[in-house]
């Protein structure tokens, strides 16, 4: 026997061939599982959920039933630190287990999407994930699609991947603070206390903080020095305009760093500063991420502390959602800003 629709009334004792979904206050789940063998006292609930017609009996060959499809997308799909949770209403949902940066191959992703009866959501590039979070759900839209369909998708993915889940590494970061009024005492530092709070959201520690007057020498005499001792990534702040008197950017250059953008296409922390020394990723960070809770500087931490390598088509990826909405509270990470 194939698969078959029949009227509610007549299906006692036929075999169901798909999951019967029911939402009614306090549920929504499956009501009936596939292969659930259909009892008179059944017909009553399935009226009452709306059911006129069920599918009965078997699916044709070169066809697959959901859950079936669902299973083979996540086989498919297979990403360190997370697991799958499911079938569920003929879906699977990939979960993560660790904290990390998640990648998505957005180009793979349209081109699943395209195929037909598949539909992959993902959380956007570049999200900020914790353990626990939801990361990718996968399904078809109808009951039932056709086998070439799924093989289409596999195929696409076999020698890329489709989503990553980029651990955190530890980091051993050296903070230099620039500015005479700083050093000489005539204002007290606010930004040591900012990018302490912002580092504890990742593995590490601070090595120092150093706190360097307007001097080219006593700047780039301190970030050698921390280098020296070990830091593996370096922060600076304080003068990171254009004006004359702002050294901070020429000391970063005499360090021997290549700098991959002075200036990004992002709001606020748009004189941002990226460079590396060799594989050492250096931020300068402007005055706004003193008196902001939310910079580009908080977009651009996950991938340093990734190791994944900050390129020049990063930055200008910036541009759109890089204009911060200035929400009187600030929902970062769960927000536009920073999507690159």
């Amino acid at each position: 026997m194939g698969m078959e629709k029949v009227k509610v009334e007549d299906a006692a004792g036929l075999s169901l061939c798909h999951d019967i979904t029911a939402m009614v206050p306090g549920f929504k789940g499956a009501l009936f599982k596939r292969g659930h063998v259909i009892q008179k006292e059944d017909i009553k609930q399935l009226l009452d959920i709306g059911k006129k017609n069920v599918y009965v009996g078997d699916i044709g060959q070169g066809m697959l039933h959901e859950e079936d499809c669902a299973r083979r997308l996540a086989g498919m799909i297979q990403v360190s630190g997370a697991h799958y949770e499911g079938p569920s209403e003929g879906k699977m949902m990939l979960i993560s287990d660790a904290r990390g940066m998640l990648r998505v191959n957005r180009k793979l992703l349209d081109a699943i999407n395209l195929i037909g009866d598949i539909t992959i959501a993902t959380m956007p590039d570049h999200s900020r994930i914790e353990a626990g979070d939801r990361l990718a759900s996968m399904r078809i839209v109808p009951l039932f699609t056709q086998e070439k369909q799924i093989q289409e998708a596999e195929k696409l993915c076999k020698d890329r991947p489709l989503i990553e889940l980029l651990l955190y590494r530890e980091r051993t970061a050296g903070i230099i603070i620039t500015g005479s009024e700083i050093y000489n005492g005539r204002i007290r530092d606010r930004f040591e206390p900012v990018v302490r709070k912002k580092l504890s959201d990742f593995p590490g520690c601070i090595l120092d903080v150093k706190i360097c007057d307007d001097d080219m020498d006593m700047i780039i005499s301190s970030a050698r020095e921390l280098l020296d001792r070990g830091a593996d990534f370096l922060i600076f702040t304080g003068g990171m305009s254009v004006d004359p008197d702002d050294l901070t950017p020429g000391a970063i250059k005499r360090l021997g760093a290549d700098i991959i953008s002075h200036g990004v296409p992002a709001q606020p922390g748009n004189m941002t500063l990226c460079a590396y020394l060799n594989d050492i990723p250096i931020l300068g960070v402007p005055g706004a991420a003193i008196s902001l809770p939310t910079t580009i500087f908080d977009v651009l931490l996950p991938q340093i502390f990734t190791g994944l390598k900050l390129t020049k088509q990063d930055l200008i990826n910036l541009g759109e959602g890089g204009l911060c909405r200035m929400c009187t509270t600030c929902h970062f990470p769960n927000c536009s800003f920073g999507r690159y």
